[in-house]
């Protein structure tokens, strides 16, 4: 069991600062996505949208120094966040939707429609929380936060 935790330790420890970012970030991103749709009335995609944006530029800073540890940031590295942000929220909320009506279908929860949109929005918005989640965490680590691409860039800046 030792020898599996040092083969996987800096892995383990990303997931885990990844997972203290993310409580933060998400219990920060659940209340304004709450207040914003259910007290001011927003629509569900400004609402989540509004939210992740929010949510994505504490993530952004918290991420690269706390989970990754990267230090040569370079000018691409926060397009490349944005693109990552952008497509895992445009994917998980556009799943999230359909997936928890057929889901309550499924179940026989809905009655026929006779939930109010509302709740399932709320539902809805859950789900799509924990698909954007553990797509966010991967593309961080392949595509934003790759520590190779990093490596390679210093020792290039090093010898030029």
């Amino acid at each position: 069991m030792k020898a599996l935790f040092e083969k996987y330790k800096d892995f383990i420890m990303e997931v885990i600062h990844f997972g203290m970012v993310g409580v933060i970030n998400t219990f920060l991103g659940w209340v304004i996505m709450a207040v914003l749709y259910n007290l001011i009335h927003m629509n569900y995609w400004l609402s989540s949208g509004i939210s992740y944006f929010i949510g994505s530029v504490f993530s952004y800073h918290a991420n690269a120094k706390l989970t990754f540890k990267v230090e040569n940031r370079d000018k691409w590295l926060p397009w490349r966040f944005a693109l990552n942000i952008i497509v895992c929220y445009l994917v998980s909320f556009s799943v999230a939707q359909p997936l928890v009506g057929w889901l309550l279908d499924v179940s026989g929860l809905s009655a026929g429609g006779t939930l109010p949109q509302t709740v399932l929005d709320n539902v809805a918005m859950i789900f799509g929380m924990g698909i954007f989640i553990v797509m966010n965490f991967f593309g961080q680590k392949l595509f934003v936060f790759r520590t190779g691409r990093h490596k390679k860039e210093e020792r290039v800046t090093k010898v030029s």
